[in-house]
């Protein structure tokens, strides 16, 4: 078993090409596209979209969020702010050993992207 196939987030998205662009434009590559489905991957993670225009809206957004470990945050960061991606917590160096932000993703599901401190 390869090491990104043990665990795999699979969203359910309500427009399939917005959320595939949208992760694309953060980083991820696309290993596969169907009809209704694609598979995205970082860094050998993989991440599944599910197409279900019906799916009802959770009330609560966001729903949660995947952490996306990077060398260099600050570079992801100016990405973020020149796609125009919604902001949800900017950028610092937080207490817990992190420095790192969050953005809004288009199906309620936030996407914080990190680099550890040396301490």
């Amino acid at each position: 078993m390869k090491p990104g196939e043990q665990l795999v987030t699979a969203l359910y998205v309500h427009d399939l090409r917005k959320s595939r662009d949208f992760y694309q434009s953060l980083g991820f590559k696309l290993n596969r596209q169907d009809r209704n489905f694609t598979e995205l991957e970082w860094d050998g993670a993989l991440l599944f979209l599910v197409e279900m225009p019906d799916a009802p809206t959770s009330p609560i957004q966001p729903v949660g969020n995947i952490r996306i470990l990077v060398s260099n945050v600050d570079e992801h960061w100016e990405r973020c702010k020149r796609l125009g991606v919604e902001i949800l917590r900017p950028i610092e160096t937080r207490d817990y050993g992190l420095r790192d932000f969050l953005v809004g993703g288009p199906d309620g599901l936030s996407i914080r992207f990190a680099t550890l401190v040396k301490k």
